[in-house]
């Protein structure tokens, strides 16, 4: 068969690249989104890139060979071209693929069910006791309730100007920061980190209920204090935690993969959670910086406000646009930014 009729033959690869090309150009080609189409494209595109070099080397007509010099040169761009975060794919990032990581793995879910389990637990226990002062001894010790009385014992005054605000908001997020740290860096290590998420989650427990009992001289200072930002801290340190217990995971249950392509996996599916955490750390440090510490009339409804609108909207985050319905699993199969697409084990 002739070189020239087994071209012709192919020209309808050619036309269906071509309709491609013109479906990325104007945005209806989601390539990002789909892969058993990227995976047609990517074929044809090498297939024509094949038909160009033997139509120069049998030299055809000089119409066909530009004709495929430009399809090849499309596809290539299309291909190649440059992936410069876009808004959509960073609405797609932050309201598809975090709340999905965040909503599906296991490891987030026990670090949340640990820390803010025995968050309540303790709250409650120190606040529902007879004599909290002494419970509240035995669990903290002596000293730093009396240091936690110490530090509440003065009403908080209005910072009066922004920028001593922001200075604080900036210690507040090294502070934080050395939190999440110490807390996603525990993670690989897992029982390290159970442990350190069932103490804090008792030690913070036991300072609330007991600065909600009768017993505390400066509750009322304190809840001013802590209110708006408590449900960003909070949250932050669980996922903190869980995305370095993520990691920890991947390296004993491999699932089919090599160690170290596990850890890659991993590591990869840990990094929106912690993205995630960083962002409400510091969330946390500029609202602990510039509304907490204010104190004028009504001010503490207004923080009450933010609580129930943070907390609110955190749940509502995670739980409704992390829900996995059909829609949403259809297309984060083959998302590539989604760390839990399907893959093929090596």
């Amino acid at each position: 068969m002739k070189i020239a009729e087994v071209l012709e033959r192919r020209r309808e690869g050619w036309t269906e690249l071509e309709t491609m090309c013109n479906e990325m150009k104007s945005g209806k080609f989601s390539y990002k989104a789909n892969g058993t189409k990227l995976a047609r494209f990517s074929s044809l595109y090498r297939a024509a890139c094949t038909d160009l070099a033997m139509s120069e080397q049998y030299q055809l007509p000089p119409s066909t060979i530009e004709y495929l010099h430009r399809l090849v040169g499309r596809s290539h761009s299309q291909l190649y071209r440059s992936t410069a975060p876009r808004l959509d794919r960073i609405f797609q990032y932050v309201f598809l693929i975090v709340p999905h990581a965040v909503f599906r793995d296991p490891c987030v879910i026990l670090a949340a069910l640990l820390f803010f389990g025995s968050f309540g637990l303790s709250a409650y226990v120190a606040y529902a006791t007879p004599n909290a002062r002494e419970h509240a001894n035995r669990v903290l010790g002596e000293d730093q309730i009396d240091m936690m009385e110490e530090m509440h014992s003065q009403s908080i005054r209005s910072l009066g100007t922004s920028s001593a605000g922001l200075a604080s908001s900036a210690s507040y997020i090294q502070h934080n920061a050395g939190i999440g740290l110490q807390c996603f860096c525990l993670g690989p290590l897992i029982l390290p980190t159970i442990a350190m998420l069932l103490f804090n989650g008792c030690t913070l427990g036991t300072v609330f209920g007991y600065m909600a009992s009768d017993d505390a001289m400066s509750s009322e200072n304190f809840f001013q204090f802590v209110t708006a930002h408590g449900a960003f801290e909070l949250t932050a340190i669980a996922l903190a935690a869980g995305a370095g217990m993520r990691i920890g995971v991947g390296l004993f249950s491999t699932q089919g993969f090599s160690r170290g392509a596990s850890f890659r996996i991993n590591a990869e599916r840990s990094l929106p959670i912690i993205l995630c955490s960083v962002v409400l750390f510091v969330l946390a440090a500029f609202t602990e910086g510039c509304l907490s510490p204010v104190d004028f009339p009504f001010v503490y409804l207004f923080k009450m406000l933010v609580a129930i609108i943070s907390s609110t909207s955190l749940v509502a985050y995670f739980l409704l646009l992390g829900w996995p319905t059909q829609k949403r699993i259809n297309m984060l199969a083959y998302h590539l930014d989604n760390p839990w697409r399907k893959r093929d084990a090596v």
